[in-house]
C-alpha cells in the first residue's frame, strides 16, 4: 500500500494507493502514517490541492476501492454526480435499478472509502436536507458550499463549525484494508 497526506482547509487527508489505483481518500486528523509515495498518490494530491484552490471540478486519477459489487455500482453512480450538483439517495438508488433502495444507498454511499475524489458528499435528502457524512457533517456542508452549492438553511447547519471536525478522524474508516 502507497501512502501520502495532504494538508486541506478540512483537515490532514491520506491518500492511499495499490499499484492499480486509489484505494481510499479519508480525512485523518492527527493520525499520520510513514509516508510511502507513488505516482498514483502523489497526482491524488495533486488533483485535491486543486480542487481545494478552486482549479479543478472532474478528477482524473484512476480508482481501485475495495466493497461489494452493490457499493461498486452506488460509488460508480456518485462519481457521475457532476461539480456543483446534488443527488439524493433516492435518485441513485433508481440509477442503480434499486427504486426501494435509498436506506442501502445511504449505507453503501457510508462506506465510500473515497471522499471527495468519489463525491459521496454531494448526496443530500429527498427534501434538500443534509444528512450524514463520515468525515462529519461539517465537512460535507464546506464541501458542498465550496462546489457553490446552495444548502436549505437549518437551525442545525448554522451551528455547524468546521473547527470542530479538523483534527478528527472520520468515522467509519475501520474496514479500509
Amino acid at each position: 500500500m502507497f501512502i501520502d497526506y495532504v494538508n486541506s482547509p478540512l483537515g490532514m487527508i491520506e491518500c492511499a494507493s495499490s499499484n492499480l489505483g486509489l484505494r481510499h481518500v479519508i480525512f485523518c486528523g492527527d493520525e499520520i502514517k510513514p509516508k510511502n509515495k507513488n505516482h498514483i498518490t502523489q497526482t491524488s494530491i495533486q488533483q485535491l490541492t486543486e480542487y481545494f484552490s478552486g482549479m479543478r471540478n472532474a478528477f482524473t486519477v484512476p480508482l481501485d476501492p475495495i466493497g461489494t459489487a452493490f457499493q461498486q455500482q452506488v460509488w460508480a453512480s456518485l462519481g457521475a454526480i457532476p461539480f456543483g450538483e446534488t443527488r439524493s439517495y433516492l435518485d441513485i438508488a433508481k440509477q442503480v435499478d434499486r427504486p426501494k433502495g435509498a436506506q442501502a444507498v445511504g449505507g453503501a454511499n457510508g462506506r465510500n472509502p473515497i471522499s471527495i475524489i468519489v463525491p459521496c458528499h454531494r448526496v443530500v435528502a429527498s427534501n434538500g436536507a443534509l444528512t450524514g457524512y463520515a468525515g462529519g457533517i461539517e465537512r460535507k456542508l464546506w464541501l458542498l458550499k465550496h462546489e457553490g452549492i446552495n444548502v436549505k438553511d437549518s437551525r442545525e447547519n448554522t451551528q455547524l463549525d468546521i473547527k470542530n471536525v479538523i483534527t478528527k478522524r472520520q468515522s467509519k474508516t475501520q474496514y479500509l484494508k
